[in-house]
């Protein structure tokens, strides 16, 4: 059985730029969950999963590099980091044992003293002996004695683990007896949410680089989860937040901004992408974020036929509308983006201002009954009888005949055809007009498969 998040304790991964904070996160939660690269700056959101050692749960979450007297998009990662301590249990303070200790390393511990958290110093790096003896000169920092960890081979990681639990037991921070709610002072209503059964709708924020996504992001959850700044490419990795609305929970998945491959200039930014397309395909509708004052370009018409083959329902938003105030532009752009994006169909189009908020309080309603038509499952007596009334109105012709029909699957909705014969594409296009019209599916994507009977 799946735990509760709200019940974990928290373990907040901490340090300067390019210690191995992601790696150790990797090594905790089993599995290559956040982006490692070897230069600084890769993590700049927070990421968080839930791990398990020694039949104890709890959740991890990795963070971007902490700097003094940062500046501009590095103040923000700061902030960040600085927000995930504060629902800390315990915070992971990791230095690298092959290159000493660095005058931020002591900048990160006098914050970290300040603060009066429960702090595991971390010598990460310590692949041998030798390394692991050079880790003394950490206990200057005045934050106990390190545990030496070789977070890249899993050196002493479990080492590591054991007095991390240990700390839940002395804290009584435990899945039995943490009071829930703990989590949600600093973030109201929104929580990290790992994926179940029966979990709620996933709904994936996707659009080329620097169009709003993050802003976007950060206006539906209602706090800062995600590093918005001006210089394209500041998301390098997907996160995902769980909200409750009014309509039930909604996880909402923020994504990095997606370009064309031959444009992809580092493997840090490939394995964005990856990523990317990863949380497209999980997602249960995606929100195609277009810049308004940029119009619908060729690499947005790519990404939308990406999201389209995907087989989830698209709304599109026009971010940025307010900045386009030309009554004439206004109507121009419409024209352009039915023209571009006629393969989508119906989608829904909103004219959004993420950055003041207008119009994003359309989106949830839309959302809503997006999710609902994607989750539709239709008795199989209606959808014969619709394919019934279908044929009678218009024939296939040669004598083809839809014998039976069935939805055999939901998400996107699917139903199979059990045919005498082969029907002809065009067919296939009225029945499945037929199918949408009778049961109001809307823009949800619809998939027909058809069973010849065999003689």
């Amino acid at each position: 059985m799946a735990s509760d998040p709200d019940t974990l304790p928290v373990v907040v991964v901490v340090g300067r730029p390019n210690v191995g904070k992601s790696t150790l996160f990797n090594r905790i939660v089993g599995e290559q969950s956040a982006i490692v690269e070897n230069h600084p700056g890769v993590t700049r959101d927070r990421k968080e999963s839930e791990a398990e050692w020694l039949g104890t749960r709890f959740r991890v979450v990795d963070t971007g590099g902490w700097m003094p007297g940062a500046e501009g998009l590095d103040a923000k990662v700061v902030r960040q980091v600085e927000s995930a301590v504060l629902g800390a249990d315990v915070v992971l303070f990791v230095v690298d044992a092959a290159v000493g200790m660095s005058d931020d390393d002591a900048a990160v511990a006098n914050w970290l003293r300040d603060g009066a958290h429960d702090v595991l110093l971390v010598a990460n790096k310590s692949d041998n002996e030798g390394r692991e003896n050079a880790r003394w000169e950490f206990l200057s920092l005045g934050l106990g004695e390190p545990i030496p960890v070789s977070a890249l081979h899993g050196r002493r990681a479990g080492d590591l683990l054991d007095v991390v639990i240990e700390r839940f037991a002395v804290d009584g921070q435990t899945a039995d007896d943490d009071e829930p709610g703990d989590f949600d002072e600093t973030f109201g209503d929104v929580e990290q949410w790992t994926p179940a059964a029966g979990r709620p709708p996933r709904v994936a924020i996707v659009g080329r680089p620097n169009v709003g996504k993050s802003t976007l992001f950060n206006r539906l959850v209602g706090a800062d989860r995600s590093v918005v700044h001006d210089v394209p490419g500041t998301t390098r990795d997907a996160v995902d937040t769980l909200v409750d609305t009014d309509d039930g929970p909604i996880v909402y998945v923020d994504t990095a901004g997606m370009r064309r491959r031959s444009r992809i200039d580092d493997s840090a930014e490939y394995y964005s992408l990856v990523r990317s397309l990863r949380a497209i395909d999980d997602a249960d509708i995606a929100l195609l974020v277009i810049d308004a004052t940029e119009g619908v370009t060729g690499q947005d018409q790519r990404l939308a036929e990406r999201v389209d083959a995907s087989g989830c329902p698209i709304l599109i938003l026009l971010n940025k509308w307010d900045l386009v105030t030309d009554a004439e532009k206004r109507e121009s752009l419409l024209t352009e983006m039915a023209r571009k994006l006629a393969f989508l169909g119906d989608a829904p189009v909103l004219r959004v201002s993420a950055l003041t908020g207008r119009g994003v309080d359309r989106l949830l309603p839309v959302l809503s009954e997006s999710i609902t038509q994607y989750h539709r499952r239709v008795p199989t007596r209606d959808v014969n009888k619709v394919i019934a009334a279908a044929q009678q109105r218009q024939p296939a012709g040669g004598g083809a005949k839809v014998l039976y029909a069935v939805q055999g699957a939901t998400d996107p909705p699917t139903f199979t055809l059990f045919t005498n014969r082969e029907l002809p594409r065009h067919y296939l296009r009225f029945l499945e007009r037929s199918i949408r019209e009778a049961f109001e599916f809307g823009s949800t994507p619809l998939k027909l498969r058809v069973r010849k009977r065999q003689r």
